[in-house]
C-alpha cells in the first residue's frame, strides 16, 4: 500500500516534550506533524526553574504564580521552611500546554488531533503511523521518516514499535485543581508550595500545594498499588483548610520513576518526555526534563536524517544521562531511602532545615545541575546525613 503524504517526522504528543521536538524540527525547515489528544492535561504542580524559561523562551506571561518559598511538613506537623533565593515559575498545565503547541505550528510544524493507534511498514519499509482523527475524519495515516514518542508514561508509540519495551516502575499522581482562597487564609500563601512528607497522605511519596494564581493544585502520588487517591487528597484538603474550595477539574497519571535503558527501536522511533522515563525521582519533576529531551531528540533526528545513520537516535538518551544520569541516580537513592517510612521522612524535614542543604537544593535546581563549587558544604551536609542516618542527633 502506498501513502502520498510522507513527514519527515511525525510527533505522537503535544505535551512540553513532543512540542519542543516539533518546534526546533520545524525550526530546521523538516516537514513535521504533531498529533495529539484533545483536552488531555496532565496532573501537575506546575513548577518550572528559571533554566527552563530562559532555555526554552518562557514568556512571563504564562506565569501565573512565583513561588518564593517552599514549606516542608514532616509526619509530626512540623514545619520547615526554605526560601528559594529567587523563585520558581508556577504555570498552568492547561494554558502552557496548548501555548506550546501554538508555537509549534507557528513554527511550521502542521498540527492535528487524533488518537495514535499503531505504526506499519509500507512496501518500502517507510513507518507509515495509523491514526483515528478526532470528528468526522476517522481513519487516516501518514508516512514518517521518524517517528517521535512523546505519549506519556504509557505509550502506546512504544509498545506498537519497541521490541520488548522495558516496563518502568511509576507513581500513580492524582490532583484536584480547586480555586484558591482569598489572601488572608490561615495555612495558604499563594507565593508558597508546600509539600507534605507524611504517610497518611502517601506512603512512599509526597503530597503538594502548589498554588497557580488563581487556582491552586492539590495532590499527591503513590507506588501503591489500590491506594485511595482521592481520599488522601481529600484528608489533605481538609487539613489544610481547602476543603471547602471550589473543585475545578480532576486528573490523575502514571509518573516513571527512572529513565528508560533504550530511548529507540534502532531504526526509526524515539521515545521522549515520561514515555523514556525522564521524571526526576523523589521530586517527581518533569517539565524541565521533558522539553531537554525533545530539544536532544531534534538534534539526534535531524543527524539521522542528515546521515541516514539510525545510531543518531540513541545519542539523545546518551547525552540525556551524560548531563543528568548523576541526578537522577542521587535523588532515586533518596527516594527509596528516605520515603520509606515516618520515621525517616521525618528527619528528611530535619535535615531541610539546614542552610548548606537549603542552598545547595535551590542552586541546582534552578541551574539543573550539581553544584561543584563549594565541595566544604557537601561535606557538611554528607555528615550530617550519617549523623541523622544513625540517630545521633534528635530530628
Amino acid at each position: 500500500m502506498s501513502h502520498s503524504e510522507t513527514f519527515d517526522a511525525v510527533v505522537v504528543g503535544g505535551g512540553p516534550a513532543g512540542t519542543t521536538a516539533a518546534t526546533d524540527l520545524a525550526r530546521r525547515g523538516l516537514h513535521v506533524l504533531l498529533l495529539d489528544k484533545a483536552g488531555r492535561i496532565k496532573p501537575c504542580g506546575g513548577a518550572i526553574p528559571p533554566r527552563l524559561i530562559s532555555d526554552f523562551e518562557i514568556p512571563d506571561s504564562l506565569l501565573v504564580g512565583r513561588a518564593t518559598l517552599a514549606r516542608m511538613v514532616a509526619p509530626s506537623d512540623r514545619q520547615v521552611d526554605m526560601p528559594v533565593g529567587g523563585f520558581v515559575g508556577m504555570v498552568d498545565r492547561c494554558v502552557f500546554d496548548e501555548w506550546l503547541r501554538k508555537r509549534a505550528s507557528t513554527a511550521g510544524a502542521e498540527r492535528r488531533t487524533g488518537t495514535f493507534e499503531t505504526v506499519t511498514r509500507d512496501d518500502d519499509g517507510t513507518a507509515v503511523v495509523h491514526y483515528k482523527e478526532k470528528g468526522e475524519g476517522g481513519q487516516r495515516s501518514v508516512r514518517a521518516r521518524v517517528v517521535i514518542g512523546a505519549d506519556g508514561a504509557n505509550s502506546a508509540v512504544a509498545r506498537a514499535t519497541m521490541p520488548r519495551d522495558e516496563q518502568v516502575p511509576y507513581v500513580f499522581a492524582y490532583h484536584e485543581i480547586i480555586r484558591s482562597p482569598e489572601l488572608g487564609h490561615a495555612a495558604f500563601d499563594r507565593a508558597r508550595c508546600d509539600v507534605y512528607y507524611q504517610g497518611r497522605i502517601s506512603p512512599d511519596f509526597y503530597g503538594w500545594v502548589f498554588p497557580h494564581g488563581e487556582t491552586t493544585s492539590v495532590g499527591m502520588g503513590t507506588a501503591v498499588k489500590g491506594y485511595s487517591l482521592r481520599d488522601s487528597v481529600g484528608r489533605l484538603r481538609e487539613a489544610t483548610g481547602l476543603d471547602t474550595a471550589e473543585t475545578v477539574r480532576r486528573e490523575g497519571a502514571p509518573i516513571p520513576l527512572r529513565p528508560k535503558k533504550r530511548w529507540d527501536n534502532g531504526r526509526d522511533v524515539l521515545l521522549i518526555g515520561d514515555a523514556a522515563g525522564v521524571v526526576a525521582p523523589a521530586s517527581g519533576e518533569g517539565i524541565y526534563y521533558a522539553m531537554f529531551s525533545g530539544r536532544l531528540a531534534a538534534e539526534a533526528v535531524e543527524s539521522y536524517l542528515q546521515t541516514g545513520d539510525a545510531r543518531a537516535l540513541a545519542g539523545a538518551r546518551k547525552r540525556f544521562m551524560k548531563t543528568h544520569g548523576k541526578v537522577f541516580w542521587i535523588l532515586g537513592i533518596m527516594q527509596r531511602f528516605w520515603y520509606c517510612s515516618d520515621r525517616r521522612r521525618e528527619r528528611f524535614v530535619s535535615i531541610c532545615r539546614d542552610s548548606d542543604v537549603q542552598r545547595l537544593t535551590w542552586e541546582a535546581y534552578r541551574n539543573k545541575e550539581l553544584v561543584r563549587r563549594d565541595p566544604m558544604a557537601h561535606i557538611r551536609i554528607f555528615f550530617k546525613d550519617l549523623a541523622h542516618l544513625f540517630r545521633l542527633v534528635s530530628p
